[in-house]
């Protein structure tokens, strides 16, 4: 009955707001509030600018706040302050390195995000794309500043890295939580991959010889030619591969992981809730351009320093570019890869490594060629003798780590073991002068 009666009591209330005027005003004094007529305008307002408000704040915190590797990014403008107040290039180089790292992570974060609207195909696209942002943009910079040994080191150290740490820690701690299963993949996708790599070593391979064999129709002409009509095939056969993985032979290198689904109902909702985005598709697109500005800014510093960082701590400019460099622009690669191998996903680790040093081979570098050939600047496909060497041994090693479709915790191993051996090469590598070249 109590309720009845509030109801009663509301609908004559409201008579009385409409046809007593003496009554609103003791109801007005009783209740506290204005008439309905001034209420509902004086609580939207400040309702739509908090859900804004909120909206903007949950956006920032996701992106720039909720990771633990964020505590990185003041280092960036830190660098920038540095390079204005002091001259001190090592340390401007140092804090650039450490601001980048989170960007990288970040750029692939919100590239991720992306991907959910996107669907899978092109969201592997995308994930390749901006996972080798850091590298172009650089590559860039360095590019248009005339150093295009750095350019061709720190390519070829992100083909290294990717398929050598990244895989092989992908693999390393795949094989540790999954030590009493055999984890297997797509052998079919795996040996595409690694055949274009083969095609790229080619490429690379044959200005060097021509190079280094004196062998050259017109002496320092002929070795640019072969590499920009090499870069131009190199291009074309990319973009059939595109074509094919989107167009081609769906049921022979479909994933090994879609046959998961056959294990459950409650598998497939786990996997739901786990791709379910954190931010919308235009705040995603808008982090992805606000966070390749940002990279962009802090390259440049990063490209201007390393000549005097290498001098100052006596390490050699090629560490630094085939090491330290590509080791910051695989942030993202790195831990998807591992995050990916530890839930037994070990196409989509495939996919982000050797996915990855495929798309620098075969379209980061030879685009790199053809944008020198368009500003007039002799960047070829030379990596010389000792880059092209440990390139191709490379590419054989994890050939045969891939040949089976299986992996464990020792082939992870061993692949970092190589990773460290070729950076202790690097470590001790000096690069060849020009006047020494013939």
């Amino acid at each position: 009955m109590g309720s009845v009666e509030n109801r009663l009591d509301f609908h004559s209330d409201e008579e009385i707001l409409l046809h007593g005027p003496d009554m609103t005003n003791k109801i007005a004094s009783l209740s506290l509030e204005s008439p309905s007529t001034t209420v509902l305008p004086r609580r939207k307002v400040p309702s739509l600018v908090m859900e804004k408000l909120r909206w903007v704040v949950g956006s920032i915190y996701a992106v720039l706040i909720r990771a633990k590797i964020n505590f990185l990014l003041p280092f960036g403008p830190f660098a920038i302050a540095l390079h204005y107040i002091t001259k001190n290039n090592e340390w401007v180089f140092f804090f650039s390195l450490l601001g980048i790292t989170p960007l990288a992570e970040r750029l692939g974060y919100a590239t991720e995000q992306l991907s959910c609207y996107t669907g899978p195909i092109v969201g592997g696209l995308l994930n390749a794309t901006f996972g080798n942002a850091t590298e172009m943009i650089i590559s860039m910079y360095a590019l248009k500043n005339g150093m295009f040994r750095i350019v061709q080191q720190s390519l070829l150290g992100s083909i290294l890295s990717n398929m050598l740490l990244v895989l092989g820690c992908a693999f390393l701690c795949g094989g540790i939580v999954h030590h009493k299963k055999l984890q297997s993949f797509n052998k079919a996708t795996a040996t595409v991959n690694l055949g274009l790599l083969l095609m790229a070593v080619m490429g690379i391979m044959l200005p060097a010889v021509l190079h280094f064999t004196h062998t050259e129709l017109h002496k320092g002409k002929s070795e640019i030619a072969l590499s920009r009509v090499s870069s131009c095939v190199m291009l074309i056969a990319y973009a059939s591969y595109l074509f094919f993985q989107l167009k081609g032979q769906d049921a022979m290198y479909s994933s090994v992981d879609g046959n998961m689904e056959q294990q459950g109902e409650s598998s497939n909702e786990n996997s739901d809730e786990e791709e379910t985005p954190d931010i919308t598709k235009w705040e995603a697109i808008s982090w992805l351009a606000i966070l390749t500005i940002w990279i962009s800014i802090l390259s440049g510093y990063l490209v201007d320093a390393i000549q005097e960082a290498s001098e100052s701590m006596n390490i050699p400019v090629a560490f630094i570019s085939v090491i330290l460099l590509p080791i910051v622009g695989n942030a993202a690669e790195h831990a998807s890869a591992i995050m990916f191998a530890m839930k037994d996903k070990l196409d989509i680790t495939l996919g982000v490594a050797i996915g990855s040093s495929t798309q620098i081979s075969m379209f980061v570098i030879p685009f790199c060629v053809i944008v020198g050939w368009m500003m007039g600047k002799p960047m070829g496909l030379n990596f010389q003798l000792f880059e092209t060497a440990t390139l191709f041994i490379t590419v054989l090693v994890v050939g045969f780590m891939l040949q089976e479709g299986h992996s464990n915790y020792f082939k992870g191993l061993m692949l970092v073991l190589c990773y460290f051996i070729v950076g202790a090469s690097f470590f001790v590598h000096v690069d060849p002068l020009k006047t020494d070249d013939d």
